[in-house]
């Protein structure tokens, strides 16, 4: 299985993608190719001591910024390690990873991987740090939507929740304003009714803002503007709560005490929030794998963005999404729709 890591992008870029990489390579039993500036790559690893024996190194002169207007990943930016990166992937590489900008990231892979025919947009499915694993997809690719997107995302999303998680029938809900069928706007209020008429998906019904951290369904969606407000709020939350708890614990000598004796909880705790752990998220609905990482990831997060990766190969979830469209996706004709 060959890997491709767009080395050159993300907040911390090259020297933690590196590491990331090399940890990867001590960690999984994968094949991994950096893409990006040689030099670079190389005289990161050398000052800061990281093998990168059994390690390809593809180089690739341009990078694609935060500030890039995302179409710039297939014109002005073709040289760039993320437009390289796709193309390889598209020729010979299993998954590719980035933690570059979303836009291009989104834009890139749907120009030049493609979607699975049939689908109409790739949509970015994170699974949120709770207590029991629940995917919220879009999470910020699509910010204008259609009832039909987010009917294709549930559908993929209990895909892969039932083959990633081993969950036999992915509960879904629809994240809104109210629990009832009319709330939201005209598009929520029409993907209520598709999927409250889906034979394919078992819809539990609207889901408010104060039931996400119950994990009242296994997969969550809405547009990818809702989406991304709501998952980095849920970080910003984890962070707030755990320095909270420090400086609580740290007010004298006696709550120094009561942290010793819950350590191994708070710990716990600790790395349930901890983004690093649980790596990237994959653009659901492409035909071949892109695992997105998040901007600011370490050496750890990229490490297991890779794991996610590699799990995201073996499945077979894009066979399974394709056999789905192929043999069960209702045509426009039977959705009513005009040919």
């Amino acid at each position: 299985m060959n890997i491709i890591l767009d080395a050159m992008s993300g907040d911390k870029a090259p020297c933690e993608i590196i590491k990331g990489a090399a940890l990867a390579k001590a960690r999984l039993n994968v094949d991994l190719t950096l893409v990006g500036q040689r030099d670079v790559i190389l005289r990161c690893a050398r000052e800061n001591d990281i093998s990168l024996n059994g390690i390809r190194i593809e180089h690739a002169e341009g990078v694609i910024t935060m500030e890039d207007d995302p179409i710039s990943v297939v014109r002005s930016k073709r040289n760039s390690s993320m437009a390289i990166g796709l193309r390889m992937l598209k020729e010979e590489g299993d998954a590719f990873v980035s933690a570059g900008n979303t836009g291009a990231l989104h834009a890139g892979s749907s120009l030049i991987i493609r979607p699975i025919k049939g689908i109409h947009r790739p949509a970015i499915a994170t699974v949120l740090p709770l207590t029991r694993p629940m995917l919220l997809l879009d999470s910020g690719a699509n910010t204008n939507v259609t009832a039909e997107y987010l009917m294709q995302w549930a559908v993929m999303g209990s895909i892969y929740m039932k083959n990633l998680y081993g969950i036999r029938q992915p509960s879904v809900g629809l994240l809104n304003n109210g629990s009832e069928p009319h709330k939201g706007t005209p598009v929520v209020a029409e993907t209520y009714k598709l999927l409250k008429a889906s034979d394919e998906i078992l819809f539990i019904g609207n889901v408010e803002g104060h039931q996400v951290m119950s994990s009242v369904c296994d997969v969550l969606v809405t547009d990818g503007f809702t989406g991304n407000i709501t998952l980095k709020m849920l970080e910003g939350m984890g962070k707030f709560f755990m320095s909270t708890l420090k400086d609580m614990y740290n007010k004298n000598v006696l709550t120094q005490l009561s942290a010793a004796a819950v350590k191994s909880p708070l710990r716990g705790l600790k790395k349930q929030f901890d983004a690093s752990e649980h790596g990237g998220a994959p653009l659901l609905g492409l035909s071949k794998p892109v695992i997105k990482a998040h901007g600011s990831s370490d050496a750890q997060a990229i490490c297991s963005a890779v794991r996610q990766a590699a799990s995201f190969v073996k499945t077979g979830v894009i066979d399974k999404i394709t056999e789905y469209v192929e043999n069960e996706m209702p045509t426009p004709v039977e959705k009513g729709e005009e040919k």
